[in-house]
């Protein structure tokens, strides 16, 4: 039986990887994804670039530095082979795996408060809304009250733009607009015509999340599809009493427990 609390961060990101890699769940296939764990405030470890979710190995996760990664969102201009060079510097170990290409967002994303684990993925469903002009609709609105509890009253969204630094820049932008308006983190967040990401305190609230998310875009695309006039989602009032509920609040915390 797994005993989240005798496991390091690094076997618990691998544990998360696995799950979010199991190609049966289509979140995530071959190369596709990458996930990470704040080690402390100053180093994290994020999955080697090219490496499979699925079937990832100690060996194929890499530390990094935080800080230096972090100083690249202040940097206006900066070519692609500076990047990756960034990116090799970064490394704890200079011996060990290129870091994901996607390390930068994952480093910001880790310097929120209570945020230890991140796991992005491509999920079918959710993508199919995301490529289909309705990752606004997705974001903003909530189908049922699971959605709302494992997902959040609503998500950030993120514009289409370049993997690597433009993204993390712009994710940054999002998730700050985000806090602003709504005075919290988000715990998913949409890129269109590219994925989901999942933020959390254990790498169990971020599974639930993604699992949550898949299974909400499925129930969208399927009424969408039964009804084109439109889905019945649920009212900001109703959203915001399951938001709030305590029995809610406390179903959320066991099922993110570690």
């Amino acid at each position: 039986m797994r005993n989240p609390k005798a496991l390091s961060p690094l076997d618990r990101m691998l544990w998360l990887s696995h799950q979010l890699g199991d190609e049966t769940r289509g979140l995530a296939i071959l190369g596709e994804g990458n996930t990470s764990t704040r080690i402390d405030s100053q180093q994290f470890i994020v999955k080697a670039s090219g490496s499979t979710l699925g079937n990832l190995q100690p060996q194929q996760a890499t530390a990094c530095n935080s800080k230096s990664l972090l100083n690249l969102l202040k940097i206006k201009k900066i070519s692609d082979q500076e990047v990756d060079q960034a990116l090799l510097d970064s490394r704890i170990d200079p011996k060990a795996l290129k870091p994901s290409v996607e390390a930068v967002f994952h480093a910001y994303l880790l310097s929120l408060p209570d945020v230890h684990f991140v796991g992005h993925t491509h999920p079918i469903a959710v993508n199919q809304l995301l490529c289909s002009g309705k990752g606004k609709l997705f974001a903003d609105k909530r189908l049922f009250p699971d959605q709302i509890v494992c997902c959040g009253a609503s998500s950030a969204l993120v514009p289409y733009t370049d993997p690597g630094l433009i993204l993390a820049k712009t994710i940054r932008t999002q998730v700050e607009k985000f806090i602003d308006h709504t005075g919290t983190l988000p715990k998913t967040i949409l890129i269109e015509n590219h994925g989901l990401i999942c933020i959390g305190k254990t790498e169990k609230e971020v599974l639930a999340s993604t699992l949550m998310a898949e299974k909400s875009a499925k129930i969208m695309v399927g009424a969408l599809s039964v009804n084109p006039k439109g889905a019945v989602y649920l009212t900001a009032t109703q959203v915001q009493r399951i938001a709030g509920r305590p029995d809610e609040h406390y179903r959320q915390k066991i099922l993110n427990q570690s």
